[in-house]
């Protein structure tokens, strides 16, 4: 009789433990996804509702004005053509120097191992600064190419040691070993093993890189000088602090421009983050499987 009290005990005590689990991941769900519910809201809600705080679980006197004053706009397609050029070339450059760095330090016997890792660690902590990364730039005769917004960033010294940190956990030995027992030299191990087994951290770091690049502008804010060659980023920028420009005008014309401001404000959110949410569903089945890996070491 004692058990049975105890085993009921024991299972009401479960399902409390669960129901209190489920209220606090219910409520972190909420606190995470109302903000970006919000912005979608917002972005399609007349914006004197917006700033007098009428929205707040739904869309107010529904308007497109927003969508078809950035729609309109030849800048905002420009943008988007270059971001997306220069996304996918740096996706490809990354991983061409991402995986086989990351499979090199991975080998015990890469000859002067210690050297390289010590190499790719110090920049992790010490930087040179704007004006020297400025003037290296300058010299390699990059400034105001596309170049000095995509080779900065196809290498990224963390996601090189999750790479790394992948193949060491992921890639047994034995089998590179039964390679070179059939005679296949390391190029042809590398091609025809390691990257047929590493799509899950290949996908993953494609993804980091892309929404890096995607929503990178800092370095096309000071590397860029012709307005035609500018990111997605930086044109939406230039529009919100153009449409926030007070100057000259009547308070009339400043009421409208803030309350376009604010408009904007919401529509560049969605604009520049829709294509990564429509690529992420693509790649998250290889997400949690190439991190959880790369993170752990037999």
């Amino acid at each position: 009789m004692k058990k049975r009290k105890n085993a009921l005990r024991d299972t009401l005590g479960d399902k409390i433990f669960y129901i209190i689990n489920g209220f606090f991941l219910l409520l972190l769900a909420l606190i995470i996804l109302y903000p970006l519910y919000f912005i979608i809201i917002a972005s399609i809600s007349d914006p004197d509702a917006v700033l007098g705080g009428e929205v707040v679980l739904y869309p107010v006197r529904v308007t497109l004005e927003g969508f078809q004053k950035i729609m309109e706009r030849s800048d905002v397609w420009r943008g988007y053509l270059n971001t997306i050029i220069y996304t996918a070339l740096t996706v490809v450059l990354a991983l061409a120097v991402t995986v086989p760095a990351g499979w090199a330090l991975s080998r015990k016997t890469l000859p002067g191992k210690k050297l390289f890792m010590i190499y790719f660690i110090i920049p992790m902590f010490f930087g040179g600064g704007l004006i020297p990364f400025y003037n290296v730039m300058s010299s390699l005769g990059l400034i105001n190419t596309m170049w000095a917004v995509i080779l900065p960033a196809i290498l990224s010294v963390w996601n090189l040691f999750m790479t790394k940190t992948f193949f060491e956990s992921s890639i047994p030995n034995g089998l590179i070993e039964a390679a070179k027992i059939d005679g296949a030299g390391q190029f042809r191990i590398f091609t025809s093993v390691v990257i047929p087994l590493s799509k899950a951290v290949i996908a993953v770091m494609a993804l980091y890189y892309a929404v890096g690049q995607w929503n990178s502008y800092f370095n096309a804010m000071i590397f860029l000088q012709d307005e035609s060659k500018y990111p997605l980023q930086l044109v939406l920028k230039e529009i919100l602090i153009a449409s926030e420009s007070t100057v000259g005008g009547s308070g009339e014309t400043i009421l409208q421009q803030f309350r376009m401001a604010n408009l904007l404000k919401y529509v560049s959110v969605i604009v520049s983050s829709l294509p990564v949410l429509c690529l992420y569903p693509f790649v998250q089945k290889y997400f949690a499987q190439g991190v959880m890996i790369g993170s752990l070491k037999e």
